[in-house]
């Protein structure tokens, strides 16, 4: 199955999680940027909260895009240690990525959400989405995130993710609903026909649209 954009792929993925409508216990969490669009879908279908739960990369000094762990809201921090004890990086460029990257953090929060406080996870089921799987180190921060503010069970959503990802997540959260996990998994976007970058912009507005259709959610 290919999707025709991430509007598309949240309102298939809102078919598989039609257990969890209309209950004042479900809260929808999204990964930004991409995971919005799909996620602001099934919170409108399941008619429960929208709100997002950021991770943040740390990249490798000099490699950037190599990542060596991940921050996350709620000061959770993720690393990977066999590239930090590979490339020799110093506890001191590891809390230098972590200073960096956690500004960044605290900045985003403040432009998604304006005024509107973090919804309250405590007790509650939280259904965490985002547009797609690959390492799968972006949804193991946010669920380790999520895992310290208490939820009564933590549910993993993707319109389509590797199997093998899948698999290994599903070890890590309450239940994993992957909707489609191709044989041949390359990348995200090919399972997109139309995969452009989310804006934080368009965040910003599918936030605040989703906090007027449920004013109380907090």
């Amino acid at each position: 199955m290919i999707f025709r954009d991430r509007t598309d792929a949240g309102k298939i993925l809102a078919g598989h999680l039609g257990q969890y409508a209309d209950r004042r216990d479900v809260v929808v969490l999204a990964l930004p940027r991409g995971g919005v669009p799909v996620a602001f879908e099934v919170a409108e279908k399941l008619n429960a909260p929208l709100d997002v739960i950021i991770v943040q990369k740390l990249g490798t000094p000099g490699q950037e895009e190599l990542a060596m762990g991940a921050i996350a809201s709620g000061n959770v921090k993720i690393l990977n240690h066999y590239v930090i004890e590979q490339l020799g990086i110093s506890q001191a460029q590891i809390a230098s990525a972590v200073a960096h990257e956690q500004k960044e953090l605290q900045q985003r929060e403040r432009f998604y959400r304006g005024d509107r406080p973090p919804i309250d996870v405590s007790g509650r089921i939280v259904i965490l989405i985002d547009d797609g799987l690959a390492t799968g180190s972006s949804m193991r921060a946010a669920a380790a995130a999520i895992r310290q503010r208490q939820p009564s069970q933590l549910v993993l959503a993707v319109p389509v993710a590797s199997e093998s990802t899948c698999a290994e997540l599903k070890e890590e959260v309450d239940e994993a609903v992957c909707a489609v996990t191709p044989m041949a998994f390359y990348a995200v976007g090919q399972w997109y026909q139309e995969f452009s970058q989310t804006t934080d912009q368009e965040v910003r507005e599918l936030l605040t649209r989703a906090a007027a259709r449920m004013p109380h959610a907090a």
